[in-house]
């Protein structure tokens, strides 16, 4: 039996949440997410302010879907309370960011700056010239921006520079020369 899944999901005041057909609907003062869930794995029922998820067998799917069930559930319902937010750091020498209406410009040490927009439901905020904070309710959809962004120039092995993680640990490999020193 899934651990996870067994356990309830307290809906908070000023959160709504309604299950129709294999959809689950979130409401709160954020804004507003829907989900589909396979209605022959799972069965999502409302008690008044909890939400349980139950498992319909005991097939490998069923129970592989109970746990994820409920974990997407809940982070719908922290994200229309709460929110979600990744930090970006960039670090190198001339490395920097600026915004431009919706767009971010980088520059990354590449011959040409380059763009990227955020897809809607997201928002990037600037901190200085090298810190970027996305903010939203989905949290599959801000992971997804931040590794796309982080993806742009990933941290390297050498120097560190890069776009990384806060708080990323960035583990350094040694350089030809230090290698030639060590016999």
């Amino acid at each position: 039996m899934s651990r996870i899944g067994q356990l309830p999901i307290q809906v908070p005041s000023g959160v709504s949440v309604n299950v129709e057909d294999g959809e689950v609907h979130v409401k709160g003062p954020k804004g507003e997410l829907r989900q589909r869930f396979l209605s022959g794995e799972v069965s999502v029922s409302l008690y008044g302010s909890l939400v349980r998820v139950a498992r319909n067998g005991n097939a490998r799917q069923q129970r592989a879907a109970h746990g994820l069930t409920r974990t997407l559930i809940q982070n719908m319902v922290v994200g229309v309370t709460k929110g979600y937010r990744k930090s970006l750091e960039l670090q190198g020498v001339g490395y920097r960011v600026t915004k431009a209406g919706e767009k971010l410009n980088l520059t990354l040490g590449f011959s040409h700056p380059v763009e990227y927009k955020a897809p809607t439901g997201i928002t990037l905020t600037l901190e200085g010239q090298n810190k970027i904070h996305i903010d939203g309710i989905d949290k599959q959809c801000v992971g997804q921006v931040a590794a796309e962004i982080r993806a742009l120039r990933p941290p390297e092995p050498y120097k560190g520079k890069g776009i990384r993680y806060e708080r990323e640990v960035v583990r350094k490999k040694l350089g030809k020369a230090a290698k030639a020193g060590k016999k």
